[in-house]
């Protein structure tokens, strides 16, 4: 359906619903909200309880789609995303090894509390402002799980802004986070919407859930994404001047004095010849192996991370795109989760 055929479904909906008593709406609307909480908080459960069983697990990597698109500025697609980047990992072109040698089909280094239903959520009428509740709300659930700790699939990057706010929210302070990504994202609020996808770090700085927030990858920004950088004391690392950058940036250490370290990769932080299923095509990124370095090397304590902005539906080269993002999560993966020795 095209995105004329989807308005008109969404208008008419929208009528259709409006015909209705505010009463019913309510109460049907609580009612998906707290069916589709309860299918996360017994996947989670179930999941936690298997790990426990196995033993062994200091912290376990546990994927959470959450597949919104609808507050991206230019195309909707990555909310189609989390299936195809959960594909990819499992399709069997390559074997289950992480390059530091964990197995992703050890239970205990990865599981999956499987997707937030957030296009049902929206069918009932549910506004964005309960819809980021609920996806905050779902955060927490998986880390009600120990030794379960979120890796979210996007989505657009409106949905790290949640997502940070649950995990500092439940572990009680801000944490440190490495944003990849070739936009700042800062924005106060882009085009009138403060839940963009362009505006999710400057809810979460504004919300003081991050003592810091590194930005890597940058080479799209605009004077209000360097002012309000400056406005949260944001460190912005452009990539015109990443090569004198790159040491520094190679060998971070983070989180100490707070809760952990956040990682957020935005996919279009990789140059397009690495990944060119995204939105926004912005040349002059990093390469695979930049990424790497920059997350491998990484020491903190990695307590979630999300991979988003892949869009399927621009993923042309034989799903190339997908087995880029498949790789990001089952590297993060390796580097999030951990084995008692």
């Amino acid at each position: 359906m095209g995105s004329m055929g989807k308005m008109v479904m969404r208008f008419l909906q929208k009528r259709s619903l409006a015909t209705l008593p505010s009463q019913m709406i309510e109460k049907g609307q609580n009612r998906v909200v707290e069916a589709s909480l309860t299918l996360i908080r017994e996947r989670a459960k179930l999941k936690a309880e298997l790990v426990q069983a196995l033993g062994g697990s200091i912290a376990t990597t546990c994927l959470l789609g959450v597949p919104l698109g609808h507050n991206s500025s230019f195309l909707q697609g990555p909310a189609f995303a989390p299936p195809r980047i959960r594909e990819a990992i499992w399709c069997g072109s390559t074997n289950s090894a992480t390059e530091k040698g964990k197995e992703l089909k050890d239970s205990r280094v990865l599981s999956d509390a499987g997707d937030v239903p957030i296009q049902e959520m929206r069918d009932c009428g549910i506004e964005d402002e309960r819809l980021m509740k609920t996806v905050s709300d779902s955060v927490k659930i998986v880390m009600e799980e120990p030794p379960l700790r979120p890796l979210v699939l996007g989505g657009d990057h409106s949905i790290s802004y949640p997502v940070v706010k649950a995990v500092t929210d439940h572990l009680g302070g801000p944490v440190d986070i490495l944003h990849l990504d070739a936009h700042p994202d800062i924005y106060d609020a882009f085009e009138g919407n403060k839940y963009s996808h362009a505006s999710s770090f400057a809810r979460i700085m504004e919300g003081g859930h991050a003592r810091r927030l590194l930005q890597v990858g940058i080479r799209s920004i605009t004077k209000e994404g360097r002012e309000q950088g400056k406005r949260f004391g944001v460190e912005q690392y452009e990539m015109h001047s990443f090569s004198k950058d790159r040491d520094f940036l190679e060998n971070l250490k983070l989180g100490e004095g707070v809760k952990g370290v956040y990682i957020s990769i935005d996919v279009d932080c990789l140059d397009p010849a690495f990944a060119p299923g995204v939105s926004h095509l912005e040349p002059g990124g990093l390469s695979f192996r930049g990424v790497m370095n920059l997350v491998q090397n990484l020491q903190g304590d990695i307590v979630a991370a999300d991979v988003v902005e892949f869009n399927p539906q621009r993923d042309t080269v034989d799903g190339m795109t997908a087995m880029v993002a498949a790789k990001l999560v089952r590297e993060l993966t390796s580097k999030m989760s951990k084995l008692a020795h």
